[in-house]
C-alpha cells in the first residue's frame, strides 16, 4: 500500500471504530449503492461493504489500486478525480449515497459536485472541523457565511462527531468532523437560478457588516431607492445585515433583484 502523498492532500484513517461510525452514519442497505470518494488504503471501503449492496470508490492515486482491489474484492474501484466523472453515471446520482473522508484542500467542490443535480439521498463526508461549523452554522453566527447559505438552501446539515487529528497518519495540523448533508426533496432554490443566487449570496457576504440597503447598493450599482423598493419587497429590514439573513431571506431578495431587472456579470 502506498504511503500517504502531501500533494493529494491525503491523510489515511485506520481506527475501526471512527470508519464504523461513519458507515453507520450512511444508514446504508442491502438495497443501496454507495459511492465512496478517496478511498485511500480502503478502510471505510471494508466498512461499508458490511453494510450495502454495492460500493463504488473512485480513486485518483494510481499507486493505492491494487492495494484496494485485493482488500475489497467485491467493490467496484475507479481510477480517476472524482472532481471529473460523472457521479451520476457512477450510481452516486438520484437515490444514491455519497460518502468519503474527502482532501481537505478540494472539500468546497466536492460539496458543490455532491449537491449538483441529479443528488444523492444522503451524503456522509469526513471534512475539516471549521469547515463543518460553517456548513451547519446559524445566521449572525461568526461562522455562518455564503458556504452555508448555499449548502442550507438546498440540503438540510448535521455536525455528528468530530475525530482529532491524531487519529489520522500522518495527522493534519486540525480536527476533522462528520458532517451529514440530506439533499431537500425541494430545494429552497431552483436549479436555474443556482448561478445567480450564488451571486447574490456571495456579493452580499463581501459587505456582510454594512446594512442591507447599503450593501444592495453596492452589489448592483443601483441607487437607494431602487435598493430600498428592492428589499421592501423582500420583506426585509434595511437596516439589517447581510449576515443575519436566513437562507430564506436570501431567497426572497435575491427574487426581488431578479424582478427588478438585476442579473450577475
Amino acid at each position: 500500500m502506498s504511503r500517504p502523498k502531501r500533494r493529494l492532500g491525503q491523510h489515511f484513517l485506520h481506527d475501526p471504530r471512527i470508519l464504523n461510525r461513519l458507515a453507520d452514519a450512511l444508514g446504508a442497505t442491502r438495497a443501496d449503492t454507495v459511492l465512496e470518494i478517496g478511498p485511500g488504503p480502503g478502510g471505510l471501503t471494508a466498512a461499508l461493504l458490511r453494510r450495502a449492496g454495492r460500493v463504488i470508490a473512485i480513486e485518483k492515486d494510481p499507486d493505492m489500486i491494487a492495494g484496494l482491489r485485493s482488500l475489497a474484492p467485491a467493490a467496484t474501484i475507479v481510477e480517476g478525480d472524482a472532481l471529473e466523472l460523472d457521479w451520476g453515471a457512477l450510481g452516486g446520482g438520484a437515490g444514491g449515497l455519497v460518502t468519503g473522508n474527502i482532501p481537505y484542500n478540494i472539500t468546497s467542490p466536492l460539496l458543490d459536485k455532491a449537491l449538483t443535480p441529479p443528488r444523492p439521498r444522503r451524503i456522509v463526508f469526513l471534512v475539516q472541523k471549521e469547515v463543518a461549523v460553517r456548513v451547519g452554522a446559524a445566521p449572525g453566527s461568526r461562522d455562518y457565511g455564503a458556504l452555508t447559505v448555499g449548502i442550507q438552501a438546498v440540503a438540510t446539515t448535521e455536525v455528528l462527531f468530530t475525530v482529532p487529528a491524531g487519529a489520522f497518519q500522518p495527522a493534519p495540523k486540525v480536527d476533522s468532523a462528520a458532517l451529514r448533508l440530506e439533499p431537500l426533496a425541494t430545494p429552497l432554490v431552483a436549479d436555474g437560478e443556482v448561478r445567480s443566487f450564488r451571486a447574490v449570496v456571495v456579493g452580499l457576504f463581501g459587505y456582510r457588516r454594512k446594512q442591507l440597503v447599503r450593501a444592495v447598493r453596492e452589489l448592483t450599482g443601483w441607487g437607494g431607492e431602487e435598493a430600498t423598493r428592492a428589499v421592501d419587497r423582500a420583506g426585509l429590514i434595511g437596516t439589517a445585515r447581510p449576515e443575519t439573513l436566513s437562507p430564506a431571506d436570501f431567497l426572497r431578495l435575491h427574487a426581488a433583484l431578479v424582478d427588478g431587472g438585476w442579473r450577475p456579470a
